[in-house]
């Protein structure tokens, strides 16, 4: 009888503790940042860290990439050899979310054609610490490619409608695809998703989509696409005005802790690798100068061969170039000198 007292108080103690646990873990996750926030370094230019998770049976590479923040063609950057759209269970899996900030102010809103991604750096109130939102993003074809340069937000636009313009009818017409309306109104066949922010260049906006699987990807005819999720957290913070700086940056470098690190995705369809090798050189070179920094020129050149979008350290952690081993012991030593004289015609001699 007893001892059924005590298993009872037991198994009360087990639960409350598991209630005590999960409180606990539900307060965690509410404190926990959204995907993509991070507070901006004190120094340096790194900010969050790189995760692995494991794949379930159900899970795809593309899914597991979108729910951290992470866009297709970065996901498949990270994990060269994994299927895309499965992995299988029990694989483990590269989320990328490690970024260096792009080159420039950093204020109003950033995105590397490149990279794929946007950088928003909020203005801080009172008291605030400095932070940077970052979120992956589709870009123009090499055919539609986005404008590059600074503009502006003009208006936005809760539930647009799409006017495609003459040039995309025609394209359609084409390739033998069906004939699109001339207005397409708002609902889930709109490619705009649910909202717009019109830029100052005609033609050219950030927008949402209905096929969320092509963000991180090079597919749009020139505009930028984001995240349902992503854009309904972003366009009500951003006011007409804001500055957009589109920059094209394959190569990003940066500092943290005395490290020089670089992050590096392919260039643009069209785009020269050549191009890409000699300008990272040079930027290298200029980072570097005047350091007390060897970099590991090698390590370099591979990841420009076959970028990973993920964040490397440049820094040469091996000899430069193969050195003589000490010899071990003292006549060992006098028998090699003996033998370097041996090789000089008349060292020796008289």
């Amino acid at each position: 009888m007893q001892s059924q007292r005590f298993r009872r108080i037991a198994a009360a103690l087990m639960g409350s503790a598991l209630l005590l646990c999960g409180a606990a873990t539900a307060r965690a996750a509410e404190d926990a940042p959204p995907v993509g926030h991070y507070p901006l370094p004190e120094s340096g230019d790194i900010v969050g860290h790189t995760q692995i998770v494991t794949a379930s049976h159900d899970d795809t590479v593309v899914d597991i990439g979108l729910n951290h923040g992470i866009g297709f063609d970065a996901m498949r950057l990270a994990n060269p050899t994994l299927n895309m759209w499965l992995p299988g269970e029990g694989t483990d899996v590269v989320v990328p979310t490690r970024f260096i900030l792009p080159p420039g102010p950093r204020q109003g809103v950033v995105i590397n054609l490149a990279e794929k991604r946007l950088y928003f750096y909020p203005p801080a109130g009172k008291d605030e610490a400095a932070r940077v939102e970052t979120y992956p993003v589709g870009v123009g074809r090499m055919d539609w490619q986005t404008p590059l340069g600074t503009t502006t937000i003009t208006t936005k636009i809760e539930n647009p409608a799409w006017y495609p313009p003459q040039s995309i009818r025609e394209e359609r017409a084409r390739t033998g695809k069906p004939a699109l309306p001339r207005v397409v109104p708002a609902g889930p066949d709109n490619p705009l998703g649910d909202y717009a922010m019109l830029l100052d260049i005609p033609g050219y906006m950030i927008h949402g989509t209905n096929r969320p699987r092509g963000v991180g990807m090079q597919v749009s005819h020139g505009c930028i696409r984001m995240l349902p999720r992503d854009i309904d957290n972003l366009v009500h913070r951003l006011p007409d005005g804001t500055q957009v700086r589109i920059i094209n940056q394959p190569v990003k470098l940066g500092w943290d802790n005395g490290l020089l690190y670089a992050q590096i995705y392919p260039p643009a369809e069209g785009e020269s690798q050549a191009q890409e090798v000699s300008d990272a050189l040079a930027a290298v070179n200029k980072a570097v100068k005047g350091k007390d920094f060897l970099v590991d020129y090698a390590h370099l050149m591979a990841e420009l061969k076959s970028p990973s979008g993920r964040v490397t350290p440049l820094l040469l952690e091996g000899r430069p170039f193969p050195l003589p081993e000490p010899l071990p012991t003292f006549l060992d030593r006098v028998d090699a000198v003996q033998g370097l004289y041996d090789r000089l015609p008349g060292a020796l001699a008289g």
